[in-house]
């Protein structure tokens, strides 16, 4: 859905992309499927994937490509020179969560598990006594692969009773990443080697024998939600960090029919949640690869690609920390970002973020021009502070890179809270950045 123009007041404004966002988060439970509707939305604009393999055009027009779990989608407008800058947005499509290991059938006393491990650094104690689905990619024998979802109550990681452990309620719950995190998901005496695989076959439609390799993860069922009196704020899964995903690809198809004077781009990698290095990590080689092709296809020299890197911009686009009320001495006590303000323009010193001065007057007038109001964010000198895939597309490309986001709390949970403005006022603001 292409981004609107901010209206004030939480009750009045048009609630069309949040309703969109929200039908992104539930039917995006991997970044295999948040990529493959995120390329469905860009081919109903116009845009048309292109493979790595093939020689490529410089034509104008929309194209994409996909990786893994990576997007890279650009818009050639008419008459786009070899040496014209890049706009891109940044953003990543991996959420910490619990991943199927290579021999996933566990179990013990009765009980049928699946052996997990954790990625990225998930709030463990939000995956108990939860409902999750099972989802990801299935590699086939003759090299293909397969989207699989089983998006119903499957898995469960069940909380030992307080009744069993009483020190819980005085010494706080601790928990084990290997013992204490394995779900259920039925009953029987023995371990039968290839029953969650050949299970998992069955719902994508395949024979068994067929899938020699997989990729697979949990997620929480429960949909997302409107929350609170006035249905202001939006509960749900992996705002960290497909809200910034859906929010790009809406402003890279409203950018495509403005044929603005930059090319713009949405780089949505995986892996930022365990450091970005891998092939469709930020750390690696896809962002330069296809915004180079793209200057020599359009017959540009390395000259022209000097030229064009030196006068891009990168927003880094991620979730930030919105002011908690229960924990407010944990914020930096004069940076209070709020649900429903605005996006968050994210600063560090230190470069845990890219932004400096300069970036933050690009990102200033895109928001000016869109009419959006935009909050800044610091953390409390006191406390580490997080990182994103900003400094390593500045570092790794010579890009000039800016870190934004939309403030929310419970990052990192299996369910997030934001307000339910402020996805299309982020669209609107990367709308402005990538257009004008």
């Amino acid at each position: 859905m292409s981004p609107k123009s901010p209206q004030s007041g939480t009750s009045r404004f048009d609630r069309g992309h949040t309703d969109d966002l929200m039908a992104f988060l539930a039917a995006s439970p991997t970044p295999y499927h948040a990529v493959a509707n995120a390329a469905e939305r860009l081919e109903k604009a116009g845009f048309r994937q292109v493979a790595e393999t093939d020689a490529w055009d410089g034509t104008s027009g929309g194209r994409y490509v996909l990786r893994g779990g990576a997007i890279i989608a650009w818009y050639v407008p008419e008459g786009a020179g070899a040496h014209t800058p890049f706009r891109i947005v940044g953003a990543h499509t991996d959420s910490p969560n619990l991943r199927v290991k290579p021999r996933p059938d566990a179990g013990a006393h009765g009980w049928r598990q699946v052996a997990v491990e954790i990625y990225g650094g998930p709030l463990m104690n939000s995956w108990l006594d939860r409902d999750l689905g099972l989802a990801g990619r299935l590699s086939l024998r003759d090299g293909s692969t397969r989207l699989v979802n089983v998006d119903r109550p499957l898995l469960r990681v069940p909380q030992l009773a307080i009744h069993l452990d009483r020190t819980v309620s005085s010494d706080g719950l601790k928990l084990d990443k290997q013992r204490h995190l394995q779900p259920v998901w039925g009953l029987g005496d023995s371990v039968r080697d290839g029953d969650l695989i050949a299970f998992l076959a069955e719902e994508a439609g395949l024979a068994a024998d067929e899938v020699t390799g997989w990729d697979l993860m949990t997620h929480s069922v429960e949909p997302p939600a409107y929350l609170g009196r006035d249905r202001d704020l939006v509960a749900g899964p992996r705002m960290d960090n497909l809200l910034s995903v859906h929010a790009g690809t809406a402003a890279l198809t409203a950018a495509a029919g403005a044929e603005p004077p930059y090319i713009p781009v949405l780089a949505a990698f995986d892996h930022e949640e365990n450091g970005s290095q891998s092939d469709t990590g930020a750390d690696g080689p896809l962002l330069g690869g296809v915004l180079e092709r793209s200057v020599f296809a359009r017959g540009g020299s390395y000259e022209d690609r000097a030229r064009a890197f030196a006068g891009t911009v990168c927003l880094s686009s991620d979730t930030g920390h919105a002011v908690h009320p229960n924990y407010a001495e944990r914020h930096d006590p004069t940076h209070h970002p709020r649900v429903n303000g605005g996006p968050i323009l994210k600063v560090n010193v230190n470069n845990r973020y890219a932004t400096d001065g300069s970036g933050r007057a690009v990102f200033a007038a895109a928001c000016e021009r869109a009419g959006v109001p935009f909050q800044s964010f610091v953390s409390n000198n006191a406390m580490p502070c997080g990182t994103t895939i900003g400094p390593i597309t500045a570092a790794r490309h010579g890009i000039r890179t800016v870190d934004i986001g939309v403030a929310i709390l419970s990052m990192h949970s299996a369910r997030e809270l934001c307000g339910a403005e402020d996805p299309h006022l982020l669209a609107n603001a990367l709308t402005a950045f990538l257009t004008d």
